[in-house]
């Protein structure tokens, strides 16, 4: 919480008065207070739903906040948040399908924490290549390597968000219709043909009856009218 009230005093501190050692400062205590905090939530398991979405949020929230001041400012160009943008605006798009299958927001991978540290790296690094001089000259080609490399990184992310959301859907799909039929295979049948189709009728009426299936009490070792024995 405390992080999300900060973004729009360090987007103040961006635009207004400039005071870009101030808000270096604030976006440092950010990036700190983000691995602090999830640091302590794993010792002491107190991660929540609630938590796993806002985050994210946070995150997302310094990152569209300092490409905003640095895009007005005139420090980077608009395509470049264009581009960023516009990957956690399919993101957004996505929820809606992925929630008509049952599913909620996909759990942040490898990928989009790597990003997401270029990033928040690279934007410090370009607001100090504004000052003239040799730390400017070395932070200017830090920072838009890294920043490059972050966005390179963040759409890779969203790409592999995408498979894997396809694949849940997927899964979906072939659960709510598994065969042609529209009935689901009963386990341990094997197909069977010619003389065989009425012993493999009573072996499947026998699976029916089992634990969970059938109204009659569970049994072991148990024989139908063929004498076949039915599984346990």
């Amino acid at each position: 919480m405390l992080r999300l009230a900060g973004v729009p005093v360090f987007l103040w501190l961006v635009l207004v008065p400039q005071a870009d050692w101030w808000a270096l400062g604030m976006l440092a205590f950010a990036g700190v207070s983000d691995w602090l905090d999830g640091k302590i939530a794993r010792a002491w398991n107190q991660t929540s739903r609630l938590g796993m979405i806002l985050d994210p949020a946070a995150d997302r929230l310094y990152i569209f906040a300092a490409l905003l001041g640095l895009v007005v400012r005139g420090i980077v160009p608009w395509w470049l948040m264009a581009v960023l943008v516009l990957r956690d605006v399919l993101m957004v798009l996505s929820l809606p399908v992925m929630r008509h299958y049952g599913y909620g927001t996909l759990p942040v991978n490898f990928a989009g924490k790597a990003a997401t540290l270029c990033l928040l790296y690279s934007f410090p690094l370009l607001f100090i290549a504004g000052y003239a001089g040799m730390v400017g000259d070395v932070a200017r080609i830090m920072g838009w390597a890294f920043a490059l490399w972050g966005t390179a990184i963040y759409w890779w992310a969203g790409l592999l968000y995408a498979v894997q959301g396809r694949r849940l859907i997927t899964q979906a799909r072939r659960a709510d219709h598994p065969s042609g039929t529209g009935e689901k295979p009963l386990p341990g049948v094997a197909a069977t043909s010619g003389g065989d189709s009425q012993e493999g009728a009573d072996s499947a009426q026998s699976e029916q009856t089992a634990p969970g299936r059938g109204s009659g009490p569970p049994s072991s070792g148990t024989s139908d009218k063929k004498g076949a024995t039915s599984p346990p």
